[in-house]
Protein backbone atom coordinates (compact mmCIF):
# COMPACT_ATOMS: atom_id res chain seq x y z
CA UNK A 1 0.00 0.00 0.00
CA UNK A 2 3.00 2.58 0.76
CA UNK A 3 3.81 1.90 -2.75
CA UNK A 4 0.85 3.05 -4.34
CA UNK A 5 0.46 6.09 -2.15
CA UNK A 6 4.47 6.81 -3.46
CA UNK A 7 3.68 6.61 -7.31
CA UNK A 8 0.24 8.98 -6.67
CA UNK A 9 2.13 10.98 -4.78
CA UNK A 10 5.71 11.05 -7.66
CA UNK A 11 3.69 12.89 -10.19
CA UNK A 12 3.03 16.17 -8.35
CA UNK A 13 6.24 15.79 -6.30
CA UNK A 14 8.22 15.88 -9.54
CA UNK A 15 6.18 18.49 -10.69
CA UNK A 16 6.54 20.76 -7.75
CA UNK A 17 10.43 20.07 -7.86
CA UNK A 18 10.35 21.14 -11.36
CA UNK A 19 8.31 24.20 -11.39
CA UNK A 20 10.55 25.38 -8.59
CA UNK A 21 13.72 24.33 -10.51
CA UNK A 22 12.06 26.55 -13.61
CA UNK A 23 11.76 29.65 -11.63
CA UNK A 24 12.46 32.89 -13.95
CA UNK A 25 14.88 34.98 -12.59
CA UNK A 26 12.47 38.02 -12.17
CA UNK A 27 10.79 35.58 -9.10
CA UNK A 28 8.01 34.53 -11.28
CA UNK A 29 5.32 36.41 -13.14
CA UNK A 30 1.60 36.21 -13.00
CA UNK A 31 0.15 34.51 -16.30
CA UNK A 32 -3.15 34.80 -15.14
CA UNK A 33 -2.95 38.28 -15.13
CA UNK A 34 -1.76 38.69 -18.66
CA UNK A 35 -3.20 35.31 -20.69
CA UNK A 36 -1.59 31.76 -20.76
CA UNK A 37 1.13 30.43 -23.38
CA UNK A 38 -0.57 29.63 -26.58
CA UNK A 39 -1.19 26.53 -28.97
CA UNK A 40 0.07 26.60 -32.33
CA UNK A 41 -2.84 24.63 -33.67
CA UNK A 42 -4.91 27.27 -32.06
CA UNK A 43 -3.73 30.48 -33.17
CA UNK A 44 -6.30 32.58 -35.26
CA UNK A 45 -4.18 35.30 -36.33
CA UNK A 46 -0.13 36.49 -36.97
CA UNK A 47 0.64 40.00 -35.73
CA UNK A 48 4.44 41.00 -36.89
CA UNK A 49 6.05 42.82 -34.97
CA UNK A 50 9.16 44.83 -35.85
CA UNK A 51 12.12 46.12 -33.52
CA UNK A 52 14.60 48.50 -34.39
CA UNK A 53 17.67 49.95 -33.02
CA UNK A 54 15.27 53.60 -32.62
CA UNK A 55 14.28 51.67 -29.40
CA UNK A 56 10.64 51.42 -31.09
CA UNK A 57 8.36 48.88 -32.14
CA UNK A 58 6.70 48.56 -35.04
CA UNK A 59 3.43 48.19 -33.71
CA UNK A 60 3.17 49.58 -30.31
CA UNK A 61 -0.38 49.31 -30.06
CA UNK A 62 -2.11 45.95 -30.72
CA UNK A 63 -5.77 45.13 -30.43
CA UNK A 64 -6.89 41.71 -30.17
CA UNK A 65 -9.73 39.88 -28.59
CA UNK A 66 -10.46 38.14 -25.36
CA UNK A 67 -9.83 34.27 -26.03
CA UNK A 68 -7.71 35.04 -29.12
CA UNK A 69 -4.21 32.90 -29.62
CA UNK A 70 -1.60 35.43 -31.52
CA UNK A 71 1.55 34.38 -33.03
CA UNK A 72 3.69 37.52 -32.82
CA UNK A 73 6.66 37.08 -35.33
CA UNK A 74 9.08 39.22 -33.54
CA UNK A 75 12.01 40.41 -35.79
CA UNK A 76 14.83 42.12 -35.01
CA UNK A 77 16.30 44.79 -37.60
CA UNK A 78 18.78 46.28 -35.69
CA UNK A 79 22.21 45.92 -35.19
CA UNK A 80 21.91 44.78 -31.55
CA UNK A 81 20.02 42.73 -29.72
CA UNK A 82 16.23 43.45 -28.61
CA UNK A 83 13.23 41.17 -26.76
CA UNK A 84 9.84 41.14 -26.28
CA UNK A 85 8.71 40.69 -23.62
CA UNK A 86 4.82 40.58 -22.33
CA UNK A 87 3.57 41.63 -18.54
CA UNK A 88 2.20 43.91 -16.56
CA UNK A 89 3.71 47.35 -16.01
CA UNK A 90 4.89 46.52 -12.58
CA UNK A 91 6.25 42.93 -13.98
CA UNK A 92 8.03 44.51 -16.74
CA UNK A 93 10.06 47.45 -14.27
CA UNK A 94 10.79 44.61 -12.06
CA UNK A 95 12.12 42.68 -14.50
CA UNK A 96 14.06 45.39 -16.12
CA UNK A 97 15.54 46.81 -13.10
CA UNK A 98 16.69 42.67 -13.10
CA UNK A 99 18.38 43.34 -16.59
CA UNK A 100 20.15 46.44 -15.36
CA UNK A 101 22.64 44.46 -12.93
CA UNK A 102 22.49 41.28 -15.56
CA UNK A 103 22.09 42.40 -19.10
CA UNK A 104 23.64 39.00 -20.70
CA UNK A 105 20.74 36.91 -19.36
CA UNK A 106 18.39 34.89 -21.46
CA UNK A 107 15.17 34.04 -21.25
CA UNK A 108 13.11 30.98 -21.69
CA UNK A 109 9.64 32.22 -20.95
CA UNK A 110 6.72 31.47 -23.41
CA UNK A 111 5.74 35.06 -22.66
CA UNK A 112 8.92 36.56 -23.59
CA UNK A 113 11.22 36.29 -26.75
CA UNK A 114 15.26 37.68 -27.21
CA UNK A 115 16.02 38.07 -30.98
CA UNK A 116 19.80 38.75 -31.78
CA UNK A 117 20.50 41.17 -34.88
CA UNK A 118 18.95 40.30 -37.77
CA UNK A 119 16.98 37.42 -36.70
CA UNK A 120 13.34 36.18 -35.92
CA UNK A 121 11.89 34.34 -33.26
CA UNK A 122 8.13 34.07 -31.63
CA UNK A 123 5.65 34.18 -29.30
CA UNK A 124 2.35 32.36 -29.46
CA UNK A 125 0.24 33.56 -26.40
CA UNK A 126 -3.74 33.16 -25.71
CA UNK A 127 -5.45 36.71 -24.02
CA UNK A 128 -7.71 35.23 -21.88
CA UNK A 129 -9.05 38.49 -19.94
CA UNK A 130 -10.10 41.59 -20.99
CA UNK A 131 -7.99 44.56 -20.51
CA UNK A 132 -4.43 45.77 -21.58
CA UNK A 133 -1.10 44.02 -21.25
CA UNK A 134 2.42 45.58 -21.44
CA UNK A 135 5.30 44.70 -23.60
CA UNK A 136 8.74 45.83 -23.41
CA UNK A 137 12.23 45.35 -24.71
CA UNK A 138 13.87 44.95 -21.25
CA UNK A 139 17.65 45.06 -22.79
CA UNK A 140 19.38 47.78 -20.78
CA UNK A 141 18.30 51.07 -21.65
CA UNK A 142 16.22 49.97 -24.19
CA UNK A 143 12.77 50.73 -21.88
CA UNK A 144 14.01 53.95 -20.90
CA UNK A 145 14.36 54.98 -24.34
CA UNK A 146 10.33 54.12 -24.67
CA UNK A 147 10.90 50.70 -26.54
CA UNK A 148 7.37 49.32 -25.45
CA UNK A 149 3.92 48.74 -26.19
CA UNK A 150 0.53 48.22 -25.25
CA UNK A 151 -2.15 45.15 -26.24
CA UNK A 152 -5.66 45.91 -25.76
CA UNK A 153 -8.02 42.92 -24.65
CA UNK A 154 -11.48 43.53 -26.00
CA UNK A 155 -13.99 41.77 -24.03
CA UNK A 156 -16.12 39.28 -25.15
CA UNK A 157 -14.78 35.54 -26.06
CA UNK A 158 -14.59 34.28 -29.45
CA UNK A 159 -16.25 31.21 -30.00
CA UNK A 160 -13.22 28.76 -31.33
CA UNK A 161 -12.58 28.21 -35.14
CA UNK A 162 -13.10 25.05 -36.30
CA UNK A 163 -11.32 25.19 -39.04
CA UNK A 164 -8.19 27.36 -38.19
CA UNK A 165 -8.57 30.28 -40.47
CA UNK A 166 -9.23 32.99 -38.53
CA UNK A 167 -12.19 35.41 -39.65
CA UNK A 168 -11.90 34.81 -43.50
CA UNK A 169 -15.79 33.23 -43.76
CA UNK A 170 -18.67 36.10 -44.73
Amino acid sequence: MKTRNLLIALPSLLLAVSAMASGTHAGGHDDEAIGKPGVASKVSRTITMDMSDNMRFGAPNVTVKQGETIRFVVKNSGKIKHEMVLGTEKELKEHYEVMKKNPEMEHADANMVTVAPGKTGEIIWQFTKAGKIDFACLQPGHYDAGMKGIVTVAGGKTAPKQDGHGDHKH
